[in-house]
């Protein structure tokens, strides 16, 4: 058969010829992408997790490393080698590396360094500007912008409103929902944490307290109420980001997906037009007065640009979607660590009461006393931070120097344009800064402990902004409700005969999604008497 005046005999040797050609091509990048890196020992793989391809399979040796690498090797792969850094190269789509690295002096290197050595790769991070570029997505002279202008938000006066409407929250919880039991199960915990976040966002972020009781009155010129529109938004965030906007009326989810979308982007330009428009009131606190405050005029220094409408959505919708979710996964985590030991929970029930002993409410004040609440936070933080992996990418040729397993110096070379990842869990899990990693032990945040193999906020001059606040909501939750009430594993007839290391192991699961969330955690809370 002839096509195109070509045989289908020729037309296969052609293809074969350039099929050919290009794994050739590969195969001498990938070999060359190794002696650049002096074959450090690490994961060969076909496809990179970089990849949409190399993150739907399931861990595969040769072929991928699959999702969530990180979280399910924890520090194996580099006690495996000996070293606290190693390498993965994959030759699909094209030649790729990376350096795994769970060592605390090269992290600190990569993070406090200046000039613009390790810059973070923004390419991954363009489908979160849809509201608008913000300090995650920027780098340079321009995150110095936005920087000097949100970081004042994070204030004292602000984490102040944090405790005190973290408090309130779950002192409404007790009066409602939970009123006249003695005893309440929650399927899931995320059922429960991720509207107390939302409650603390919707106060402490945007000045607008919500109730657990349903909004009913839906605002002149609009279809969702802001607290529905926030609650779509938090649970839906996914659907934003990996379905294309002209497939957003597929399906019910989809479309309501996108009026939520549409209705929190008309909330908060309303809400930046409204107080634009006013005077600011010294009282209020919350993170979007506050950063209206730093983008006016008299307070911006000379040449300085103020922060577009856009910039400032982008920005407030960032705290919005870090604050939400990573500090109610954490509570959850926290939750359900207390519940599997008991002992550690009635130690931080005593050490309340010590700080409480007239069983009054605690305020913001009482923060630094009550150190084991933030003790059991950190602890669940080290044990499943929110994000496992801080991507950042070599500018420059440059070598790490590190010991290895048997303490002798070993250099690392790293070409440029390598990609470098901290590896939060290797470091977390790390025994050579933790003792006994595996273990949960609130007690290791009581004392003296390395700083910086703690990792749960990144760190650095690209450290979170809005770290405070988590911590500030994690304490005052875990102490009001651990004040209150006894948290426990729900009782369910079908794991009957499992052992203590099978409950453990079924009610800690958990995957990445946007950050790291519990599978599914059926608690009990159980009023004290």
């Amino acid at each position: 058969m002839i096509v195109s005046g070509l045989s289908w005999e020729t037309l296969s040797i052609l293809v074969g010829s350039v099929t050919a050609l290009r794994a050739l091509q590969l195969f001498l990048d990938f070999r060359r992408l190794l002696a650049s890196i002096h074959h450090l020992p690490g994961y060969r793989t076909i496809l990179s997790t970089s990849t949409v391809l190399g993150n739907l399979f399931p861990p595969t040796p040769l072929l991928t490393l699959g999702h969530d690498h990180s979280w399910l090797s924890k520090h194996r792969p580099f006690a495996e080698r000996g070293l606290d850094i190693i390498s993965t190269v994959a030759c699909w789509p094209k030649a790729r590396g990376s350096l795994l690295i769970a060592d605390v002096n090269v992290i600190k290197d990569i993070v406090w360094s200046r000039g613009g050595r390790f810059p973070k790769p923004l390419g991954q991070y363009t489908i979160i500007t849809f509201f608008g570029k913000n300090i995650v997505v920027s780098e340079g002279d321009e995150w110095k912008r936005y920087r000097k202008i949100v970081a004042p938000a994070f204030s004292e006066r602000n984490n102040r409103l944090v405790w005190d409407a973290s408090i309130q929250i779950m002192l409404d919880l007790f009066d409602t929902m939970w009123a006249g039991q003695e005893e309440v199960v929650v399927n899931h915990s995320v059922d429960l944490t991720l509207p107390i976040a939302l409650f603390v966002i919707g106060a402490a972020g945007f000045g607008r307290p919500l109730s657990w009781k349903e909004d009913t009155v839906v605002p002149v010129g609009h279809q969702l109420t802001f607290k529905d529109a926030l609650h779509t938004v938090t649970q839906d965030l996914t659907i934003k980001l990996l379905v294309p906007r002209w497939a957003m009326g597929l399906t019910k989810r989809f479309r309501r997906a996108r009026l939520a979308f549409d209705e929190l982007h008309r909330y908060l330009t309303e809400m930046i037009h409204e107080r634009q428009g006013s005077q600011h009131d010294e009282d209020n606190n919350d993170l979007l007065s506050s950063l209206l405050s730093a983008n006016d005029d008299d307070n911006l220094s000379k040449g300085e640009v103020k922060l577009s409408d856009s910039e400032l959505i982008g920005n407030i919708f960032i705290f919005l979607v870090a604050g939400h979710e990573t500090t109610a996964h954490t509570l959850s985590f926290a939750f359900a660590l207390l519940a599997l030991h008991p002992e550690k929970q009635e130690e931080m029930y005593q050490h309340i009461k010590r700080v409480l002993p007239d069983g009054r409410i605690p305020t913001y004040d009482d923060m630094p006393s009550l150190a084991y609440s933030s003790a059991v936070f950190n602890e669940a933080l080290r044990m499943f931070p929110p994000v496992c992996t801080v991507p950042k990418t070599s500018a420059e040729d440059t070598t790490f120097t590190l010991t290895d397993a048997n303490g002798a110096l070993k250099t690392v070379v790293v070409p440029k344009g390598l990609g470098l990842t901290l590896d939060v869990p290797g470091l977390h899990y790390n025994p050579k800064y933790w003792e006994d990693p595996l273990t949960f032990k609130p007690e290791r945040f009581l004392g003296d402990w390395n700083r910086d193999a703690f990792l749960p906020f990144s760190a650095g001059y690209r450290g979170c902004v809005g770290r405070k606040f988590s911590e500030t909501e994690g304490a005052a939750v875990l102490t009001i409700l651990i004040s209150r009430y006894i948290i426990s594993i729900k009782d369910e007839p079908q794991f009957a005969g499992e052992t203590y290391e099978q409950r453990k192991s079924r009610i800690l699961h958990a995957q990445s999604i946007l950050t790291l969330a519990p599978t599914r955690l059926p608690l009990v809370f159980t009023r004290r008497t």
